[in-house]
């Protein structure tokens, strides 16, 4: 990773829509993808059972652009995103709770290759589509190679919250449901940190009806464990810290 690769320029849009599916897997087939210092965000249940977690993100996004550039000048896009929840302990003792990013799609060539000279989020230029029917929202995406492949639909007038099937209480729930403050990067000299900055960011469960994920395959009995919903908000990243 070159500087150009470390989030340099600080970044700003609005969500339209942001669902955010977080599935608990086995810890053992998920810590190989974090390099040092970078360790696994795990929650352990009432039956003693550890899990760590990898969060889908989906968003329809509006007026993405560096934060010097006023809102009309921005893109549109629908986005998705994979990510291991981590830790990151600083030198100072303080512990950081955030995202290694995994995979990252879009349905904008531009957007793909842009993230991928700016960030280290491995984007992919991909077909994808939301759409809302009710109370029923739907993301869809067709990626060139496949991994990337979903079709979500979640019930937003479900407020049943879905947690029990791996959390003691909706707080532990609401606790890693993101998303979570920093996103972490790795990079040859060290980490890169971004931190994200948002609005009356007020997410409510929801309940998901359909959701076949294919870059989930790579997981053995991954469960989900929660779905959160948050619409029309402000959200946006500050430039990178190499830590």
């Amino acid at each position: 990773m070159t500087a150009l690769n470390r989030h340099p320029l600080p970044m700003r849009t609005r969500f339209d829509h942001s669902l955010v599916l977080t599935y608990a897997v086995d810890p053992a087939q998920v810590a190989p993808l974090l390099p040092e210092p970078l360790t696994l965000d795990t929650y352990t249940g009432q039956d003693g059972a550890e899990h760590a977690f990898v969060a889908v993100a989906l968003v329809a996004l509006r007026h993405l652009r560096p934060s010097v550039l006023p809102a009309p000048l921005g893109f549109r896009s629908v986005m998705t995103g994979y990510r291991v929840l981590a830790r990151l302990r600083t030198p100072g003792g303080k512990t950081m709770r955030g995202l290694r990013i995994l995979r990252s799609d879009t349905d904008r060539a531009l957007l793909a290759l842009g993230g991928n000279v700016l960030t280290g989020y491995h984007y992919h230029r991909s077909a994808a589509r939301v759409s809302r029917q009710e109370a029923m929202l739907r993301f869809t995406v067709r990626s060139r190679d496949g991994q990337g492949d979903l079709d979500v639909t979640a019930d937003l007038g479900e407020r049943e919250p879905l947690w029990d099937g791996v959390f003691a209480t909706p707080a532990d729930a609401r606790r890693f449901a993101g998303p979570l403050p920093y996103t972490f990067s790795p990079d040859e000299e060290g980490i890169v940190v971004v931190k994200a900055f948002r609005s009356s960011w007020r997410p409510e469960p929801v309940g998901i009806a359909r959701h076949h994920v294919a870059f989930l395959n790579r997981f053995d009995g991954a469960v989900l464990a929660n779905a959160f919903h948050v619409s029309d908000v402000d959200y946006g990243w500050h430039r990178g810290e190499l830590r």
